[in-house]
């Protein structure tokens, strides 16, 4: 749900737009009518923006479609330049 303000309302009422923001809310700010500016929940700025699978997922999803072991991939040859010979070592 969002919620429009002013933001002259916005000054004299910012405590409660803070609790409605924290609960959900999204609070549009509004200068003259044009929005200006978003109040929304900590936890809704922390959340990301996109819907992407995290790695984990993508990862299962391709081991269960992929056997690597058709793609015939030679790892010394795909990492060569990337990795330091020196066991425990990467180049920089």
């Amino acid at each position: 749900m969002i919620k429009k303000h002013s933001i002259s309302d916005a000054r004299r009422n910012l405590s409660k737009l803070i609790r409605e923001s924290e609960n959900g809310t999204t609070v549009e700010l509004t200068r003259r009518g044009k929005p200006v500016a978003v109040l929304i929940g900590y936890g809704n700025f922390r959340r990301p923006s996109t819907k992407r699978r995290g790695f984990a997922a993508a990862y299962r999803d391709f081991t269960e479609t992929v056997d690597i072991t058709e793609l015939d991939l030679d790892p010394d040859e795909l990492f060569e330049g990337v990795r330091d010979p020196t066991p425990g070592r990467s180049l920089p």
